[in-house]
């Protein structure tokens, strides 16, 4: 599966409040996850084996004030998981794309960076790659 959405992110100013609402609305399973790196809640909509349609996600304090209300969406960020990070990236900028957080590491698992469309839009990409330092 490349080039489609993996992977989604909430952003909150109380994670532990919104981890409640998921769990209590939608019956999802959150879990800090424990690293040094960042706080970070993993969200699984469901089991791991299950044959449901439907992708998992993360949970992190907002980093920016959200818009008030009727100044425009607040959402989720999808990420798409790619073969190639730099390639995609190149693609991203020449499409008049910008860079939001630059291409990271999460240690021993991926490269991972946010992007803005033309529109203004925030998503991500994804690389897995066990070798990420």
């Amino acid at each position: 599966m490349k080039n489609r959405p993996v992977h989604f992110e909430i952003q909150a100013d109380d994670p532990e409040r919104a981890k409640k609402f998921y769990e209590d609305v939608f019956g999802w399973n959150i879990q800090k996850w424990e690293n040094d790196q960042m706080e970070y809640w993993l969200i699984m909509t469901a089991p791991k084996d299950s044959a449901e349609p439907g992708i998992n996600g993360g949970l992190l304090r907002r980093p920016a004030k959200a818009p008030a209300a009727q100044q425009g969406t607040n959402a989720f960020v999808c990420t798409m998981q790619v073969d190639d990070y730099d390639a995609c990236e190149k693609k991203i900028l020449a499409a008049g794309g910008i860079v939001a957080l630059p291409k990271m590491a999460l240690m021993g698992m991926a490269w991972q960076g946010y992007y803005l469309d033309p529109e203004g839009n925030t998503f991500g990409i994804h690389q897995a790659d066990p070798n990420a330092k």
